[in-house]
């Protein structure tokens, strides 16, 4: 048996685990996934918003030669901490249940990309779940066509084609500057006034000169009603539709966390936020001994809680546990 099960191998559960680890505590981390699969999900060039400083765990430094450090940088740096800590990581093993017994443990049931079951037990489980699985659907039809995809790697498969952004944070914004370099003609859609505020500062003036030089073509306060072989059809705020041919779609509208593991075991969920109870102090939950770690302690607006954030939820959870022992 173990003292602490991390379901969830990004930076949050990892941090978590290093954490519980430093305080003679036996931990195991089930990844269903490669570990920091989510930054392994981000686009092939990205650079963050944080600092190297920001985004260190375990008291290990992140070196970069970079103001903000980029995706590779990241996931290199992960890994050396894990292997650093020698941490026990189950990767390519999915959480399919997570029961509560009543001598108050917990059991655990996995499959692995073999097919094969595992059960594991715990005195007490984090779960650092993260949210790139699970995008946000907008639910028109076209949707489930083959040209649309909810998730941007690099531009080099979009070059010299029509593409249709469908968002304005981030994400979407970072992909309009890399389609300009491959020759893509850029149509954004986007259902507020203007961009995210949110947007990167040095990202921002650039973006908006691109605009204004009509190589990206912006549609706000407008929404996508449909999505056809050829073409989407939006609709702006006054109910005027339109007309836009394309020959991809970027569907770049966020992701949620499941909860699916939280709900199962008895967390009790705030509304329509879906946000889990927990003690911000402890971060334990309405379930003795059930942690969350990371985003999936945000309500649905997965941007509330980030890596510099939530890698410090790692130390109030190993606090608890080690001052309840």
């Amino acid at each position: 048996m173990q003292d602490v099960i991390i379901i969830g191998a990004g930076p949050c559960g990892l941090s978590a685990a290093i954490e519980c680890e430093r305080r003679g505590l036996s931990t195991r981390i089930i990844e269903k996934h490669s570990l920091v699969h989510s930054i392994f999900l981000y686009p092939t060039h990205m650079q963050f918003f944080s600092t190297a400083e920001m985004l260190e765990i375990g008291d290990i430094p992140f070196p970069t030669s970079n103001d903000k450090p980029f995706r590779y940088e990241a996931l290199a740096y992960y890994r050396k901490v894990a292997e650093h800590y020698g941490l026990a990581i189950s990767q390519y093993e999915e959480a399919l249940t997570l029961e509560r017994t009543n001598d108050q443990t917990f059991i655990v049931k996995t499959l692995d990309r073999k097919g094969k079951h595992h059960q594991y037990e715990a005195r007490h489980v984090v779960i650092s779940t993260g949210y790139f699985d699970h995008p946000n659907y907008i639910g028109i039809p076209g949707e489930d066509l083959e040209k649309v995809t909810h998730y941007f790697r690099e531009a080099h498969p979009y070059s010299g084609m029509k593409v249709t952004i469908i968002g304005g944070s981030n994400s979407a914004v970072d992909a309009a500057m890399e389609l300009i370099r491959v020759g893509a003609t850029i149509d954004m859609v986007y259902r507020g006034e203007t961009v995210s505020e949110n947007i990167k500062p040095w990202v921002r003036p650039v973006f908006e000169a691109m605009v204004q030089k009509g190589k990206i073509t912006v549609h706000v306060q407008s929404h996508v009603t449909e999505i056809t072989e050829d073409s989407v059809l939006i609709q702006d705020k006054d109910g005027q539709t339109d007309r836009i041919d394309n020959d991809f779609v970027l569907a770049l509208t966020g992701f949620r966390p499941d909860r699916k593991l939280l709900s199962s075991c008895g967390v009790e969920l705030d509304g329509d936020m879906e946000k889990p109870l927990y003690n911000p102090e402890t971060m334990e939950s309405n379930v003795p001994g059930l942690y969350v770690a990371g985003v999936i302690a945000s309500g649905r607006n997965a941007n509330e809680v980030f890596i510099e954030t939530g890698r410090n939820h790692g130390v109030l959870i190993a606090e608890h546990i080690t001052s309840t022992k």
